[in-house]
């Protein structure tokens, strides 16, 4: 069971870094997209959180960490579903970021968080269990 977990952190820790780096790359392209924020400031943290993730799976491999990054990869996934197929326009601070085409990047950073969220959902599903399972016994 632990090659198991260990190549689903791989795969998980892969995704989230392919994410990171796509984000990271495009950055500047959107900084002129503005409300508040730029389009281009949150891919910067989208790219910081995936970051973030990545050694949180690979280094400290805990429950907190886990679900950080499945969060990571669950909010960037919706964010590009959304924005690819709703025009949803300029929301509170958000600027209006609806770009209904698939260009390659966006292909793969929703590809990386994909394999991030499929790979971290049995991690973090065996963890809770495990954590709020009764003690052997008790019933």
């Amino acid at each position: 069971m632990a090659v198991v977990r260990t190549i689903l952190r791989l795969l998980a820790a892969l995704g989230l870094a392919v994410d990171a780096a796509i984000h990271a790359r495009l950055a500047g392209q959107y900084d002129a997209v503005t409300a508040s924020v730029s389009e281009g400031t949150l891919f910067r943290v989208e790219a910081g959180a995936a970051a973030l993730a990545v050694v949180l799976v690979l280094a400290w491999r805990r429950l907190p960490g886990d679900l950080f990054a499945l969060l990571t990869a669950l909010a960037g996934l919706a964010a590009i579903l959304v924005y690819r197929y709703v025009d949803v326009g300029a929301f509170g601070p958000l600027p209006d970021m609806y770009e209904p085409i698939w260009s390659t990047d966006k292909v793969w950073a929703l590809a990386g968080q994909a394999l991030a969220a499929v790979t971290l959902l049995p991690l973090v599903a065996v963890a809770v269990r495990a954590r709020f399972a009764r003690p052997s016994g008790q019933g």
